[in-house]
């Protein structure tokens, strides 16, 4: 996850169990344990680079989630976890009346995007929901618009699995402060 820029937890446990040959794949980390393994990696090996990458990407998350304040934005993933690699992108989780006001937003501004369908996981249902994927500045930004009404709910990993950790403007504005030793 490291090295090859994978975020996707399931598919790098796949990838890692084939390398080694493991065909008992009950027997692979869990999640957390990962997460571990990956912050202790991340300081031994990339101990200068990670955290100004992470800085940085948190900055430009920041400005991203200002310029499109009006549709509710929450960063999460690696960005917000601090586990951001060489590869990883921004996400961004959005929750405007309809999916098509922020396409509408990013057609008016010149911002090209791509559109696709992803299985997202609100309270206790599985649903589909938009992801539009854009450059900002150079970094991949990847926006799940859900609906309106789902920024109360809880946003899952799968439906019986993880809370998913986000931050608002504000939070993620107290974060970055907090890292350049501001009160």
């Amino acid at each position: 996850m490291a090295e090859d820029g994978i975020d996707d937890y399931a598919l790098a446990k796949r990838k890692a169990a084939r390398q080694l040959g493991a065909t008992d794949t009950h027997a692979l980390p869990g999640n957390d344990e990962i997460e571990r393994a990956l912050r202790d990696y991340l300081s031994v090996y990339q101990s200068e680079e990670h955290p100004e990458r992470v800085r940085e990407l948190r900055a430009t998350a920041l400005a991203v989630m200002r310029e499109l304040e009006q549709f509710s934005p929450y960063l999460t993933g690696p960005v917000l976890k601090g586990l951001a690699g060489p590869y990883t992108g921004i996400e961004l989780q959005l929750f405007p009346d309809s999916a098509k006001e922020v396409e509408i937003f990013l057609l008016n501004r010149d911002i090209p995007f791509e559109s696709s369908d992803a299985r997202r996981y609100t309270g206790d249902r599985a649903r589909s929901a938009t992801v539009l994927a854009l450059d900002w500045a150079g970094v991949p930004v990847r926006l799940s618009v859900f609906d309106s009404r789902d920024e109360r709910v809880t946003l899952k990993t799968s439906q019986a699995g993880k809370i998913i950790d986000r931050a608002a403007i504000a939070e993620l504005t107290q974060l970055i402060a907090r890292e350049h030793g501001q009160p």
